[in-house]
């Protein structure tokens, strides 16, 4: 019995040597014919072959989702005060789509780079950019070409407010319900590290004031608002004051698409987005709510993580759709803070009112403010409902504590 089954192993062993030796045989020869099947072709045409064997077959299958142009239509059939608007914002979206394919071709056509060779700056104290003074172009266009609802237009890149007749060169573009206000380009300066960058708008009815219609609070007078956020991929939210959605860009088809419907911010997150590299100058209550964020003593009681791209649009969209707070406050340098009121801090503050969160410049709510003039600056603090009413009740808690003092 033990010869037997020591001769049952060794019969196995042959069996498995011998298939061994057969396989490296045929593998061999397969190797020696494709080489000489392939000696006379070029690279090219095998990466080709290559490719249609080992690539996957499946195409990927695209999803039913409403247009933006649909959902204008529906939209501005149900609100009849917006439908003078559809033409507007349909040249709005036109106008983002010009605007990604310009930063995609930034490096490539030469379109980066200061704007004058003398380094002149505008009404911002900021050095314009190629593309800043392209983008602000095509929003001058989209407001005022697109129809006669819009009177006139204030843009970061002008230091004054201009009307749309002299936009066009046309009295007949002399009159309007609305007038607007944006930011052609946000953090223009990311586009050369390949950072993510945006447009801002707001639309507020002519109050027809003969000093400056503009001069106006968020809440009276901001009808619509909304963001192109220009990132891994290209997206478009607005709201027409009854909820927040968003559109993102088919590169395939070339038109915005319904993917985010009814965006509502978390009531409370984890992001905070500030920058930090500001600490020391920020007000003693900013300062006090930060510590509480890393020590883990925030009210809130979620874990907080850092999150800061340096574009106000990419901030507030990580905020919007993940919860937490987005603040640029006050410092030493700019007691008012730096972003502007009317084009950068009120739209922004509507869209996340209307989905759910709040906007706050610390002291009470931005879209309350009045302001005093076109470029006016104010902190601003935006995102979770809990995150910005527990930063406003350090605001009231440790400047009474100072005031005492």
């Amino acid at each position: 019995a033990h010869f037997q089954h020591y001769h049952h192993l060794k019969m196995k062993n042959f069996r498995f040597v011998s298939n061994s030796i057969f396989i490296f045989f045929i593998i061999s020869l397969l190797d020696f014919s494709l080489t000489e099947a392939f000696h006379n072709v070029p690279s090219t045409r095998i990466t080709k072959i290559s490719t249609r064997l080992f690539s996957s077959r499946v195409t990927p299958k695209k999803k039913k989702l409403q247009t933006f142009t649909r959902y204008l239509e529906v939209e501005c059939w149900k609100q009849s005060e917006m439908r003078d608007l559809e033409p507007v914002l349909q040249a709005i979206g036109d106008a983002c789509k010009q605007i990604n394919l310009l930063v995609q071709r930034a490096q490539t056509d030469d379109l980066y780079g200061e704007a004058s060779a003398d380094g002149e700056t505008n009404v911002q104290g900021e050095v314009q950019q190629k593309l800043d003074t392209l983008c602000n172009t095509i929003f001058l266009q989209a407001f005022c070409g697109c129809s006669n609802s819009i009177a006139a237009v204030a843009s970061e890149e002008e230091d004054v407010t201009r009307s749309c007749a002299d936009v066009m060169g046309d009295s007949a573009f002399a009159s309007g319900d609305y007038i607007a206000v944006f930011d052609p380009l946000d953090g223009s300066k990311n586009i050369d590290a390949s950072l993510p960058v945006g447009s801002i708008f707001g639309i507020y009815r002519n109050s027809g004031l003969v000093d400056d219609p503009f001069l106006q609070d968020g809440s009276n007078g901001l009808v619509a608002a909304g963001y192109c956020l220009f990132s891994a991929t290209t997206v478009l939210v607005v709201t027409l004051g009854s909820g927040v959605h968003g559109f993102t860009l088919d590169p395939d088809k070339g038109v915005f698409l319904h993917t985010h419907k009814d965006i509502r911010i978390p009531s409370a997150g984890p992001i905070y987005s500030f920058n930090e590299a500001n600490y020391h100058d920020f007000e003693e209550p900013v300062k006090r709510y930060l510590n509480a964020l890393k020590e883990g003593s925030s009210s809130v009681g979620v874990r907080c993580n850092a999150r800061y791209v340096g574009a106000l649009v990419a901030d507030v969209h990580n905020v919007l759709i993940n919860g937490g707070i987005y603040g640029y406050p006050a410092t030493r340098q700019n007691p008012n803070g730096k972003l502007r009121l009317l084009y950068e801090c009120c739209p922004m503050a509507m869209i996340l009112e209307q989905a759910g969160g709040a906007a706050s410049t610390g002291a009470g709510r931005i879209l309350d403010v009045q302001p005093t003039e076109i470029h006016q600056r104010v902190p601003t603090f935006v995102g979770s409902i809990e995150n910005v009413f527990e930063l406003d009740q350090f605001f009231e808690y440790y400047e009474s504590d100072s005031e005492e003092k």
